[in-house]
């Protein structure tokens, strides 16, 4: 029976990062992933494939649309849909192979293909290719990510009603597409088929979309994707569907309770994932699941199995990529004698449609409900001169301050590349910084971090261009 210092059971951005991790620490490691390519669900069917499907479509938007106010006159133009999803075919390769490069060059022995089981106390069951063994571990990282959330009364089928990972590789543009939730993977699928001809309508059961945003800055994603042609129906809530020949008929109930009917070729179903906890052997050390299908750790990210740790999308927080990998390497740290740590405050949560929309920390309203005095500072990127030379300036940064120590509270972004700008704001409040801080700390002109630095200026109603 082979012993490792660390066995990781599931290869996506906390797994494989939390491997790594260890292995340059010194621990002798092992990782267990049940698809043949290592990388998980981000990079295989979700966030990595759905980026290079937004990139491509919104080249093709701006070439059909931007361009003219540019000076620049193009002629018909066309999708080839074929090579766009074999450009984020090997995408995903090329990205999943070098995972692979990196667990070698840091000595991880990788059990790919292969299912892996608590069995007992430092003990874990691998079978792989029909064959069973035994290894033998001083800690398990359970790492194995999450599953989309099934609908009882609108199943998968994988044809007419899907999941994001069918939304990625539709054959062609379906004339009509339902959207059922007006989160994140929603929003973007359906920005990536709205831009390449498709009519989208979002069912939403709540009465906003993108409801853990600054209602602001979302209420502007919304405009925005209005404009490309999205329709919102807030407030629906869907209970059933049946196929026929016209299509996909979604019944619904509108905000006033009337019920309505929506045909579509196909529904995508994006209303939330759930972490992926089967087969994992978690009975076998007595680890129970919350009412959530979470898994409780303490400050270490150990369960209630001395020994065994989780992190990611199996426990509480946020189901983000970033998330999961700072916690990889935070108990890869720990398990070293290190003192590794994440701070659930400064996590930023991006949405990729256009323009993005970005945040960290509280919102206004969430602060105020915690006591907070505040104070806000917002500036918009129709003031600022590099936005205007990229015709982007829609959008805008908010940031909430605390009134009496003005300490950064949240910042919230919604414009031209917000996921990029909201680092800088990530950073500051890492390092619980002041919105004067900011406010004081030179930005290159022209660049479209000037407006993080006016917003700042803002709090105190001292910007200098609006």
């Amino acid at each position: 029976m082979e012993s490792f210092d660390l066995i990781v059971i599931g290869a996506g951005p906390g797994g494989y990062v939390a491997a790594i991790r260890a292995g340059q620490l010194g621990l002798k490691t092992a990782i267990i992933e049940k698809r043949k390519a290592l990388g998980g669900t981000c990079l295989n069917i979700g966030c990595i494939p759905s980026k290079a499907l937004l990139e491509s479509s919104h080249h093709f938007h701006q070439t059909k649309h931007g361009l003219a106010a540019h000076g620049i006159t193009v002629g018909e133009i066309s999708m080839d849909i074929t090579e766009m999803l074999r450009r984020k075919d090997k995408i995903v390769t090329d990205l999943t192979a070098g995972i692979g490069l990196l667990m070698k060059k840091n000595k991880v022995a990788v059990y790919s293909g292969a299912t892996g089981r608590l069995s007992g106390p430092g003990t874990v069951s691998v079978e792989q290719d029909g064959k069973k063994l035994e290894l033998q571990t001083k800690a398990v990282v359970l790492a194995t990510g999450s599953d989309a959330v099934e609908l009882p009364f609108l199943p998968f089928d994988g044809k007419q009603v899907v999941s994001s990972t069918e939304a990625l590789a539709f054959e062609s543009v379906p004339e009509r597409l339902a959207v059922v939730g007006a989160g994140a993977v929603g929003l973007e699928l359906g920005s990536v088929w709205a831009r390449l001809g498709a009519k989208v309508t979002v069912l939403e059961m709540m009465d906003a979309i993108l409801p853990f945003a600054d209602r602001q800055t979302a209420q502007i994603v919304q405009r925005s994707l209005k404009t490309l042609g999205f329709d919102f129906q807030l407030g629906a809530k869907v209970t059933g569907a049946e196929s026929g020949p016209e299509g996909l008929t979604l019944a619904f109930t509108d905000k006033k309770g009337k019920e309505q009917q929506l045909v579509c070729d196909k529904a995508l179903v994006a209303v939330g994932r759930k972490p992926y906890t089967d087969g994992l052997g978690l009975e076998t050390l007595d680890i129970r699941p919350e009412a959530n299908g979470k898994i409780s750790v303490n400050e270490r990210f150990e369960t209630s199995a001395p020994g065994v740790y989780a992190i990611g999308d199996l426990i509480d927080g946020p189901m983000l990529a970033h998330k999961a990998e700072d916690e990889g390497i935070a108990v890869a740290e720990i398990l070293s004698g290190l003192p590794g740590h994440v701070d659930p405050e400064t996590i930023p949560n991006v949405v990729y449609t256009w323009p993005e929309l970005a945040q960290v920390g509280l919102t206004e309203d969430a602060a105020k409900e915690q006591g907070h005095p505040v104070k806000v500072g917002k500036y918009f990127y129709k003031s600022n001169g590099r936005a205007k030379s990229m015709e982007e300036s829609e959008g805008l940064v908010k940031i909430v301050a605390h009134a009496e120590s003005d300490r950064i509270l949240g910042v919230h972004i919604v414009g031209a590349h917000a996921s990029e700008l909201i680092a800088e704001a990530v950073v500051a409040m890492e390092y619980r910084a002041s919105s004067e801080d900011l406010a004081r700390t030179a930005h290159a002109h022209p660049t479209l971090s000037e407006i993080v630095r006016e917003a700042a200026m803002a709090v105190d109603k001292r910007a200098i261009h609006g």
